[in-house]
């Protein structure tokens, strides 16, 4: 398995194409960007780091427990690390499942608990 964490590009072709299956019927891709505003101020870029060992443990862990949830689900979550400018893809998440209920339900988990329990940090670096 490839890891959860990369310094390079996200690479969203990559992901769906490891996600598709006959036996998948819908597919739910998140890609999160680095966005050039933040409370009204100017944001160029942000710098992510992480605690690599335990946050590649959770993310492996919150993939595999979503699919347990979802039977025939597929799930996978990247996020970069480094200095990230404004319009560059930070996080991807792919959920693919028999059904889009599933892929959706699971999507957005993936997000709401990778914001909640993976050891990673964002440093903002405003215009001013």
């Amino acid at each position: 398995m490839a890891s959860h964490l990369t310094e390079l590009p996200l690479d969203l072709g990559a992901l769906i194409r490891n996600a598709l299956t006959p036996q998948r019927g819908a597919l739910v891709t998140f890609v999160g960007t680095v966005r050039d505003q933040h409370q009204g101020r100017a944001v160029v870029a942000i710098e992510y780091s992480a605690y690599r060992p335990l946050a590649e443990k959770t993310l492996g862990r919150i993939e595999s427990e979503l699919e347990t949830e979802h039977p025939g689900l597929w799930l996978r979550i990247v996020h970069r690390l480094g200095l990230l400018v404004a319009g560059e893809a930070s996080v991807a998440i792919v959920a693919a499942a028999p059904h889009r209920a599933a892929a959706y339900q699971a999507s957005r988990r993936a997000l709401e608990r990778l914001k909640a329990e993976v050891p990673i940090w964002k440093h903002e670096r405003y215009a001013d």
